[in-house]
Parts: C-alpha cells; sequence; structure tokens
C-alpha cells in the first residue's frame, strides 16, 4: 500500500506537522522516494480530493440504493440497469460502478456451479417428442418458444417444487405454480394458467420445449397441448443445454431468494411470488435492451423505449 504516492504524501505531511519533526520536506521526499513538486501539487489540489470524494460518496449512495432495491443483491450491470429505471434516471458507466463497489467494499453475487443433479431423471417413453426446438431460443421472436421445468426448493429439511413456463424471447414468465408435492396436477395447472393468461398471444407455431421428464412425456400433458394447439418439443435426454434459458432462470431465482426464515410453505410461496413478481417486473436485464422482461414485451408491441426518452431507433438489440 506504501507503493502508491498518496500514502507517502499523506506519511510526509504528517510528519512535518508534527512538533518534533527535524527533517525538511526535501529530505523527507528523498526518502519516500518522490518528488518534491508532486508533493506540493498533491498539497494543492486538497479541495479537489475533497471534491472528488463527496462526488464518489453521493454516486455510492445511489448505488447501494439500487444494489438493494427490492431485497435482492445485484450485480454491476443489474445496478447500472436500476439506475435508469429511477424516477429521475441515472445514467452511470459501469466503470464507475465497478471502481466505486470496490472503493467502499460492496460486492456483487457470483453464482456457483449447481452440485446437485436434477432431481428427477429424464424417463424414456414412446411418448417422448422430438426435438423440433433445436436450441434456437431467441431466433422466432416472442410467444414462440415456451420453455418449462421443474425445480425442487429445499427449505427446513423438505421440499417443494416450482413449475414455471418461460418465453425464451422475452424472458418473461408467464405462468407458474407451486407444489408441495410432484404430482402431475401441478404441470397441467402450470399449463392452465398459460393458456387462460396468454392464449390470445399464442397460436399453432408456438412451441412448448421441456425436458423428458414423465409429467411431459404423460399422455394428460400430451393432450392438454394438443387440445391448446400447441406443438410440444423435447430435449435430448440429459442434456440440460437443450433448455438452458429455463435452467439459468432457476439458477439465478436460487441464487437471489432466502429462505432462511421460512417455516411453511405458505411462506416459502410468499417469497417465491415475490420474487417472480420481481423478475418480471424490476429485475433488468443487459440482453433485453436493459429493460425487466415485462417492459421489454410492451417495448416489443408499442416500438415505444421506456428509458431516458429515447427513441426505439437508438436501441441496439442483439440480432435475431
Amino acid at each position: 500500500m506504501m507503493d502508491k504516492p498518496d500514502k507517502k504524501f499523506e506519511l510526509i505531511r504528517e510528519i512535518v506537522n508534527k512538533e518534533d519533526n527535524v527533517l525538511s520536506v526535501t529530505e523527507l521526499c528523498r526518502i519516500a522516494g518522490v518528488s518534491r513538486s508532486g508533493y506540493y501539487r498533491w498539497v494543492n489540489a486538497e479541495d479537489v480530493r475533497r471534491a472528488r470524494e463527496k462526488r464518489d460518496q453521493e454516486d455510492f449512495s445511489l448505488i447501494l440504493q439500487a444494489y438493494q432495491f427490492r431485497g435482492y443483491a445485484k450485480g454491476i450491470r443489474g445496478i447500472h440497469m436500476r439506475l435508469l429505471h429511477l424516477p429521475e434516471p441515472v445514467v452511470m458507466n459501469v466503470k464507475k460502478i465497478q471502481r466505486l463497489m470496490r472503493k467502499y467494499g460492496l460486492y456483487c453475487p457470483i453464482r456457483q456451479a449447481n452440485p446437485y443433479r436434477r432431481m428427477a431423471k429424464a424417463i424414456r417413453t414412446n411418448t417422448v417428442a422430438d426435438n423440433l426446438l433445436n436450441r434456437e431460443f431467441e431466433q422466432h421472436g416472442p410467444r414462440r418458444v415456451l420453455l418449462t421445468d421443474i425445480t425442487y426448493i429445499p427449505y427446513r429439511g423438505v421440499f417443494c417444487y416450482l413449475s414455471t413456463i418461460l418465453d425464451a424471447f422475452t424472458k418473461q414468465v408467464l405462468a407458474y405454480v407451486l407444489s408441495p408435492s410432484l404430482e402431475l396436477d401441478f404441470v397441467l395447472e402450470t399449463v392452465h394458467i398459460l393458456i387462460q393468461k396468454h392464449g390470445v398471444s399464442l397460436d399453432a407455431q408456438t412451441l412448448v420445449h421441456s425436458d423428458q421428464g414423465c409429467h411431459y412425456t404423460s399422455l394428460r400433458f400430451i393432450q392438454i397441448l394438443k387440445d391448446s394447439s400447441l406443438r410440444q418439443s423435447m430435449s435430448r435426454r440429459g442434456n440440460c443445454w437443450d433448455n438452458a434459458p429455463q435452467e439459468s432462470f432457476f439458477g439465478h431465482m436460487k441464487d437471489e431468494i432466502d429462505l432462511s426464515e421460512c417455516e411453511t410453505f405458505d411462506q416459502v410461496k410468499a417469497v417465491i411470488d415475490d420474487w417472480i413478481d420481481y423478475y418480471n417486473n424490476d429485475r433488468y436485464q443487459w440482453q433485453l435492451a436493459k429493460l425487466s422482461p415485462n417492459e421489454f414485451y410492451r417495448y416489443l408491441l408499442s416500438g415505444v423505449y421506456p428509458l431516458l426518452g429515447k427513441p426505439s431507433s437508438d436501441v441496439k438489440l442483439d440480432p435475431i
């Protein structure tokens, strides 16, 4: 740390101001290995440093507010996008956010690799559908590719299970059901909710993609998709990359929710309900033009970009 000139200059000034000091500034600079002119420039810049420190503290208070928004920790890009969504939007460079977080000891959450295998292994039957999706998650636009899966959620030594349906293009959670058991009905209920809430935006080209788990190879699941005029696609057996966005969604959710205080299923459900509402409406994603999933879908429909009064022509989206 003493290799930094500022630290050496601070030490020189501290020694010079001591009553019993007998060394001159020139001698102290020579001992410290810094220039005398550099020391005096540093002394004369005291007001500039104080003003810079004040600005840094004010900007960091905004960063901290964004970091803590709705109780879920965020990374640098998440903070940047939350600042853009403030009632009075703040444009702050991600490198500046990174510098101030490092300066004041605020650290981003880092996702860890999931050490657990999927709870239920795929079951091959004669009702397994072809992999029509072939990892073309974002090439077909909104409401064309819907991803579905189940994940387990542990709390207090027991499990509950979450079934979701995710729009691969907008990343919206279109339907979800939390269940205390793995019975088939909660997966079918997820599809019923999808049809009830979003059926008008779906058509015969819409693809519902899953793994080969027993819930999705069941005749009742297959029939409900046929009755709703939806196509079915399945990942290859044991290949999680064929449904990667859905797996990633579950990973982020488990990283961010806190179930340590949950004693009952209803308490867990309240946490999940809150997080999915946060995810759809307030968890901004860099690849979604810095918008939340619901904002991004509205932007696609209207062409009106909601941030900073910018027209949609100014927004650079990744090619689809």
